[in-house]
């Protein structure tokens, strides 16, 4: 945006581009640098690959690897139930370079085919290691591992063996265990936005949580604190945030029911319906 003004006149002008047409002249494309910061999805799964048959008959077990990776496309959805979304482009196909269809990401495959995942708060501290699960490791190789993060077994969801028949045979999800806040997570669906080449479709994975892990230390008079937790956040180009001050506003004229919903306090939405309040 120009500007010229003077005693007398005072001119804006601010620029207009068409993301079809790639045409705003600037040596950065802007968009994602319009919309932050966005929270990142750092999102814990796990894989599950039919073993090879044997040539002597004999029944092998599936292997199975846990997966770690930030997305930088999430956010809730609603809080009562409580849904979180994050989206994953689809990555190129060596292939058939140039197709459009591109290939799902490891996580979104492991979502649809278990039903389950966890995510958990990408913070300041843990900041270089949420980058070290953000390269494109091939299928199979675990990011907890190449990250050096600690692993912390889900409570609730779980995912079953392919051939078990009881519930003593499921394995729970891997979460970071130095993350301050862990969401577990039962897969809702999945929606699929049309793209253009060499990435094309967008998967807009969707989830209920069903689990809450919030660090102790991470709680200020009953409050989660940013300024303890830390969220780090993403912003355009290779710009991130980290979020440590907040301020407070509300909605002047609004009635009690509505202030809960916005607090997102189910049991304040049920005290004022109920006329508790």
């Amino acid at each position: 945006m120009s500007q010229i003004s003077s005693s007398h006149i005072h001119i804006q002008f601010s620029m207009f581009y068409e993301p079809s047409k790639n045409n705003h002249n600037l040596p950065h494309d802007p968009f994602k640098a319009c919309v932050i910061p966005r929270p990142i999805g750092w999102i814990s799964t796990v894989s599950i690959s039919a073993p090879p048959v044997p040539n002597d008959g004999n029944k092998s077990s599936p292997k199975i690897s846990h997966n770690l990776a930030p997305y930088s496309q999430f956010n809730n959805l609603t809080f009562d139930p409580p849904y979180v979304m994050f989206s994953a482009n689809h990555q190129p196909d060596p292939l058939y370079p140039g197709a459009g269809a591109g290939i799902q990401k490891d996580t979104v495959r492991n979502v649809e085919s278990t039903g389950v995942f966890v995510w958990n708060l990408a913070s300041w501290d843990l900041r270089d290691k949420v980058n070290i699960t953000a390269e494109q490791f091939p299928l199979g190789v675990d990011e907890f591992a190449k990250a050096g993060l600690a692993k912390e077994d889900s409570k609730i969801v779980s995912v079953s063996i392919p051939g078990s028949t009881t519930n003593a045979e499921r394995i729970p999800v891997p979460m970071v265990k130095d993350s301050p806040v862990k969401f577990e997570c039962e897969y809702y669906t999945t929606l699929r936005l049309p793209g253009n080449p060499p990435v094309g479709a967008a998967d807009v994975v969707i989830g209920r949580v069903v689990g809450v892990h919030i660090a102790d230390w991470a709680l200020t008079d009953g409050k989660l604190d940013v300024r303890k937790t830390k969220p780090i956040a993403r912003l355009g180009y290779y710009e991130y945030t980290v979020v440590k001050e907040t301020f407070d506003m509300i909605i002047p004229g609004t009635d009690e029911v509505i202030l809960a919903g916005l607090e997102g306090s189910k049991r304040r939405v049920d005290e004022v319906t109920k006329g508790k309040l």
